[in-house]
């Protein structure tokens, strides 16, 4: 009887394989050798026949499990929190808004965070915090002047600027005096005086801080008359633009019986300064009365807030 296992057969191959000077009635002779190898071979080729389609079973049931699996349990997509922008006037840091990454917020130079300097997002899809936004920074209201002594300081967007209005130098007969920080009045004229009269009773000072790009039209200033009491006060009023260094973006106009309105309507990018004066002639019955100058200096900041 042949053995049937691999091992066996070659085990008996080798005690039955004798070498010819031992040879004796026991050793294989040479056609029972070879019948021998080839039943070896034989079943080592069944052997690997099996073993290759116990393979390709196998395969087949890993594959259909996978796909099982998937029916069942399809992949959830990855959890994230909505988008953030920087804020106005700052920036932002980070542009991933899956679970667990950070965003970091900081303002510009004048300008200070409210809220949260950085979030995270977590896993139901919320951020650990409101998204914040920059505020400027009144540097005019600080505990420690930032203005030379004398001077005023005038909050902008993003700073701030100190200023001093002087009024005009006197000529001749004509002289003006501070009556505030803000306001210049002419000293009483001589009653022969023509050219004194008709030279501004009052030199006011404004300051404005706007952003940049801010949409026009838009006002900007008025102007109005008050008549002292038990005075008549004038019954007609001109208003007009009388100097400055930008007169092209503005427009003066009429918006009741006593009030003139300054109209910004040219857009403006900052930053920059400019500068512009603007006067109220009174007349009662056609007489001159008096005239008022408003210096209005604007500045616009290099920011849209």
């Amino acid at each position: 009887m042949v053995p049937s296992s691999p091992s066996a057969l070659f085990l008996l191959l080798l005690l039955l394989a004798c070498p010819e000077p031992r040879a004796s009635q026991n050793c294989l002779n040479k056609q029972q050798l070879i019948l021998a190898i080839r039943q070896l071979q034989q079943l080592l080729k069944g052997q690997e026949t099996r073993f290759a389609e116990g393979i390709r079973h196998m395969k087949s049931r890993l594959a259909a499990l996978q796909n099982s699996m998937s029916r069942v349990a399809p992949d959830a997509p990855p959890v994230s929190c909505p988008a953030l922008n920087a804020p106005a006037d700052g920036r932002k840091f980070g542009s991933k808004y899956l679970v667990d990454h950070e965003v970091h917020f900081t303002c510009n130079p004048g300008f200070r965070l409210v809220g949260p300097s950085s979030v995270v997002c977590l896993p139901n899809g919320t951020w650990t915090g409101e998204q914040p936004h920059c505020r400027d920074v009144d540097e005019c209201v600080g505990l420690q002047p930032v203005c030379p002594r004398g001077t005023t300081c005038i909050n902008t967007g993003g700073g701030f600027q100190c200023v001093n209005p002087e009024c005009p130098e006197g000529s001749g007969n004509v002289s003006y005096v501070k009556t505030s920080p803000f306001q210049c009045e002419r000293n009483p004229c001589p009653m022969d005086s023509r050219p004194c009269h008709h030279l501004p009773k009052t030199i006011s000072f404004h300051y404005l801080s706007l952003p940049s790009n801010l949409k026009t039209p838009i006002t900007l200033f008025r102007m109005a008359t008050a008549s002292a009491p038990g005075r008549a006060g004038p019954n007609s009023l001109r208003f007009g633009i009388v100097g400055g260094n930008s007169r092209g973006h503005f427009v003066m106009q009429r918006s009741d019986r006593q009030t003139g309105e300054l109209i910004l309507v040219q857009t403006l990018e900052g930053p920059q300064t400019l500068e512009v004066d603007v006067d109220m002639s009174e007349y009662l019955d056609r007489s001159f009365q008096a005239n008022h100058v408003s210096k209005v200096t604007i500045f616009v900041s290099p920011y849209d807030f």
